[in-house]
């Protein structure tokens, strides 16, 4: 299929399904605890806002975790079916902490999910406080669970190779590996920005529109909070990931840097552009600052960075992608700094809720975050390469051995159908953010919806919503 060989298709398949599930769980994690945030502050004080915008993004939650539960289930299969040689040889150790994530993460999610989405006005308000807390913390330990097995496959330790097998010999040191503290903490905030911009975006396209109340003002006010606080603390973050994968992945920085040979003793320059040629064996067409990669990677003036000629070249990552994919996640995260200090600014002239400009951008940036975990997991993921599982077992030799077409084959039915089903699901998560946060007008409680009386046994009904605006008037009050 267009000359590639069935480990390649193997690659972009799992490429193309991770990078449509990681978008669910991502929000799931943020929504999640942005609901936990909002119950508790209508708890504390009382304002139907606050309510108001819980019952509205809880609908869109409730799409959101069911396509990411589909999503999930096709990756985990694929172990099997397209990696059988990584699975036979690594199981003794990704199978257990895969199964550790259903037995405490999903249990708990789904023990408390129905009271969560269905029992408003079922249970009492401490309940059910509880069960969205709860559904919370499930999202994070889940996070917990698939970032441990993940970064054990790049920084590997806490086993023995026992008849051509991985073997577990201490679970803490599988689980507490070198990188898993940095990834684990990069990706959970990743995903509570992530939300945060998708928050901010339907706040500021209302208002573009001119549908101004408390909620949506609410809603963007929350995201700039977020980004202002947040977005630095990621850095940070970024920073000392950073000097951890240059300790225990050296070849994969110097990919990501694009820089091919050190000069002598002189700093390493950081290159901000370019074009990494993997044939010519350098960087074309570069504009970088010297010593300021030393500064960077190392905080030192007198530290040269690891260049990509002192590996072989079958140990070499792709340059070429990994180079463009890290600049993409960095400029998102700069982007995202800016929004929170523009905001803060108009916040502090009161202008905050009727500048275009800003609104126009905050709408633009609604994707951001998803963008940018999307760069980040590719030079993750690409960066790792040519190993599964780093030191120990290169991809080539991880997969199940199909034929080209069994896997071309495959691959096109995934992109018809992952198109079609996750794209009328995202479709309609977008529709149900354009219809907005419904405010009480003091009109009283009707029965039906999320949570109220007869609400229909069915998960994804706690989205059901009339999807065209002349649809509404027939639709019962929701509080």
């Amino acid at each position: 299929m267009f000359g590639l060989e069935a480990l390649d298709l193997a690659r972009i398949q799992f490429a193309f399904t991770i990078s449509f599930h990681i978008i669910f769980p991502a929000i799931t994690i943020g929504l999640a605890s942005y609901l936990a945030v909002l119950e508790g502050l209508w708890l504390k004080t009382g304002n139907t806002v606050y309510r108001d915008l819980y019952h509205f993004w809880s609908k869109i939650f409730a799409v959101n975790f069911g396509m990411g539960v589909v999503s999930g289930l096709v990756m985990a299969y694929q172990f099997g079916t397209n990696w059988s040689a990584f699975s036979d040889f690594a199981g003794a150790v990704t199978g257990p902490l895969l199964t550790y994530e259903v037995l405490t993460a999903f249990f708990l999610e789904a023990g408390f999910l129905g009271v969560m989405l269905f029992g408003w006005n079922r249970v009492g308000p401490g309940l059910h406080f509880f069960s969205t807390v709860m559904v919370a913390i499930g999202t994070l330990i889940s996070t917990f669970w698939i970032l441990a097995s993940n970064s054990w496959m790049h920084t590997p330790q806490g086993y023995e190779i026992i008849d051509g097998r991985v073997i577990p010999v201490d679970w803490f040191a599988v689980v507490f590996n070198p990188s898993f503290p940095y990834r684990l903490a990069h990706m959970a905030t990743a995903a509570f920005l992530a939300t945060a911009f998708f928050v901010g975006a339907s706040a500021a396209w209302h208002l573009l529109r001119g549908r101004d109340n408390p909620a949506i003002r609410k809603m963007l006010s929350m995201a700039v909070w977020m980004a202002l606080l947040v977005a630095p603390v990621q850095a940070f973050i970024g920073d000392l990931h950073g000097l951890n994968t240059l300790k225990y992945q050296p070849a994969k920085i110097a990919a990501i840097e694009g820089h091919w040979e050190n000069v002598g003793d002189e700093p390493t320059p950081l290159i901000l552009f370019g074009w990494p040629d993997m044939q010519r064996e350098e960087t074309r067409f570069k504009v970088e600052i010297p010593a300021l990669g030393s500064l960077i990677l190392t905080h030192s003036l007198d530290k040269q960075v690891p260049a990509l000629k002192e590996f072989p070249p079958e140990d070499r990552a792709n340059s070429t992608i990994v180079f463009w994919t890290f600049r993409i996640m960095v400029a998102m995260g700069l982007m995202m700094i800016l929004v929170g200090l523009w905001g803060t600014w108009l916040r502090r002239g009161g202008r905050l809720f009727q500048s275009r400009p800003f609104l126009h951008l905050a709408v633009w940036m609604g994707p951001s975050g998803i963008l940018a975990i999307l760069a980040g997991w590719y030079t993750t993921e690409i960066g790792r390469q040519p190993w599964i599982i780093h030191g120990l077992m290169r991809t080539a030799d991880a997969s199940s051995g199909h034929s080209a077409t069994q896997m071309g084959v495959t691959l096109a039915l995934f992109v018809v159908v992952y198109f079609v089903l996750f794209g009328a699901g995202i479709g309609y998560m977008l529709r149900l953010v354009r219809k907005g946060p419904k405010i009480d007008e003091g009109k009283g409680t009707s029965e039906g919806g999320p949570g109220q009386p007869r609400t229909p046994a069915r998960p994804l009904s706690a989205a059901e919503e009339g999807l065209e605006d002349g649809e509404t008037d027939s639709l019962p009050e929701r509080n």
